[in-house]
């Protein structure tokens, strides 16, 4: 038997909300088209077969140490299939709709009698931590031990400090499995009596990206240690299916960019627009080199670019050199704009990630916000040929879109479809920042710098009628998993240099005037008040294009 700790609580609510409604998209799912294991329920990684549980029965839940929620509440699955066993419980905000979801698993096959099977009981428990909620009474937080061999793949939560029975989870062979690590944290208790805090964070594969193959089982972990980027106590799961059998065909990838497809709106006083790839090198765009001052033309396809090898800086394209053509070919051709789509397995192939790639000629001056006063830059933040995207997550378990990551600048973030605006059915809305074309979930204006201060760059979002549909004006210019030869990508997706030439900016003495602005109580030397600002003001090298992008395979990146 085993007692509870007391915890400091920032407040105390009278009650708690009713458990969180589970969400759904605004219109029902549609037939996918048939093929492969595709929103098939179930997928096979190859020893194991998985599927996701979503509906819970509530364990234990507590108020929020911080404020940023009413509180936090713990489930474990429900309706589990017969011969499908529970890998952990999960955790999640009680101020969201209900959206989470834990993997289920089973054995697929029997290997030889030499062979250990894939899935054991654990040995016994450790109990990591209890608490004592306000109208919960105790929660207890169990680690599985796992036998020699085999890997916890995530923790138990009871409401009684008795030892939950083994037969609760099931722990997995080791080599089934890979290194994961901590994001999100959730919650974060201190006891009355200790320095020792208590803390709860989602987990994640530790590589992720086109190529890892670590699948997130939804559990997550907790701990009284600090230092738990990487995670040795549990595990996530590893598809060992070469042929990724859950991804989409290409009739379901068109059928999913369909559904999904935001509509990308500009905002009403944006000067420089997207446009075609082709618009752009038709009407005078040059490709120039190290050991040549003159340009040359491109052609349409761009089949004149130097093709593959890394961005050495000997390779540039710019503008017409005419100025009415250049003056032209900024301001782009909204009505040849098309997103270009790169279609890529991501967490081990239970969900794909939909990348969809604008392309504007140029990218014009930055905002910069001083307090309450807003500065237009003459020339700061301006560039030739930007490339900005956002991207779909689905479920491959379902179809169903997941989230999606709008990038902004040197990094974004994920949005989950709950908090996401839809326009029409569930094709939801994306917002290009004036000037800069970040991507923003829903209009408004969002700072770049210190938001204390209320000092950094300024993106502006708003709705207009300078739209572009990507669920119907879309290319998919790659998909690597569905073979060699089945999407032929562009002549122009090869060219691994710079989009547009660098670009030094006399910062300094733009970056001066903003000092007299700044009250006293706040100066900064100019020094410092340079790191408050995005770094891509002070100087512009030409843009990559998207193949060069680290997260053309990697994992997208977050603030």
């Amino acid at each position: 038997m085993f007692g509870c700790e007391c915890f400091w609580w920032n407040s105390v609510p009278e009650s708690y909300p009713s458990q969180p409604e589970p969400f759904s998209l605004p219109a029902p799912l549609p037939q996918w088209p048939q093929g492969d294991g595709f929103a098939s329920g179930r997928i096979s990684l190859g020893r194991l077969e998985v599927l996701k549980v979503s509906k819970f029965e509530r364990v234990w839940s507590c108020p929020s140490s911080h404020g940023k929620s009413q509180g936090f509440v713990f489930y474990k699955p429900l309706e589990i299939p017969d011969g499908f066993f529970c890998l952990g419980h999960y955790c999640q905000s009680n101020d969201q709709p209900l959206r989470g979801h834990v993997l289920v698993a089973r054995e697929t096959c029997s290997e030889p009698e030499l062979e250990s099977p894939a899935l054991k009981k654990p040995i016994n428990y450790s109990l990591i931590w209890s608490a004592d909620s306000p109208h919960d009474g105790c929660g207890y937080f169990w680690l599985p031990n796992p036998p020699l061999g085999y890997k916890a793949m995530g923790i138990v939560v009871t409401n009684k400090p008795d030892e939950p029975e083994v037969e609760e989870v099931r722990c997995v062979r080791a080599d089934l499995t890979e290194t994961c690590e901590t994001c999100d944290l959730l919650l974060s208790m201190s006891s009355k009596f200790s320095r020792i805090s208590f803390k709860v964070w989602n987990t994640r594969p530790c590589k992720r990206g086109m190529w890892g193959r670590g699948v997130s089982v939804g559990t997550f972990f907790c701990s009284t240690y600090s230092n738990s980027e990487k995670i040795a106590d549990i595990a996530c799961l590893k598809n060992l299916d070469s042929t990724l059998h859950a991804m989409p065909n290409i009739n379901q990838v068109h059928a999913l960019i369909n559904e999904y497809g935001p509509t990308v709106y500009f905002h009403p006083d944006e000067i420089y627009l997207p446009s075609s790839v082709q618009w752009f090198f038709k009407n005078g765009a040059l490709v120039y080199s190290r050991d040549s001052e003159k340009g040359k033309a491109i052609d349409y396809q761009g089949s004149n670019l130097p093709s593959g090898g890394t961005n050495d800086g000997a390779y540039w394209i710019d503008l017409p050199t005419n100025d009415d053509a250049r003056n032209n070919v900024k301001k782009g051709d909204i009505e040849s704009a098309e997103l270009y789509v790169h279609v890529k397995p991501a967490l081990g192939g239970t969900f794909t990630d939909i990348a969809m790639w604008v392309f504007c000629p140029f990218n014009g001056p930055g905002i910069l916000q001083v307090g309450l006063v807003n500065i237009e830059m003459n020339k700061i933040g301006e560039h030739v040929g930007d490339w900005e995207h956002f991207t779909l997550r689905v479920s491959n378990f379902t179809g169903e879109l997941w989230s999606v990551f709008f990038s902004q600048h040197s990094g974004g973030e994920w949005v989950d479809a709950f908090g996401l605006e839809f326009i029409e059915g569930n094709k939801p809305v994306v917002y290009s920042s004036r000037h800069g074309h970040a991507s923003f979930p829903h209009p408004g204006s969002y700072l770049q710098g210190s938001s204390t201060l209320g000092i950094g760059a300024k993106n502006e979002a708003a709705k207009s009628k300078l739209t572009v549909d990507s669920s119907t004006r879309y290319k998919v210019v790659a998909a690597e998993y569905l073979g060699e030869g089945e999407i032929a990508e562009p002549c122009w997706l090869q060219y691994m240099r710079e989009w547009g030439p660098t670009v030094v900016y006399d910062s300094r003495s733009e970056i001066d005037k903003l000092i007299d602005l700044l009250p006293v109580f706040v100066r900064f030397s100019l020094v410092n008040l340079f790191e408050l600002f995005p770094t891509e003001l002070y100087g512009e090298e030409g843009p990559i294009g998207p193949k060069g992008k680290a997260n053309w395979v990697g994992d997208e990146k977050c603030y």
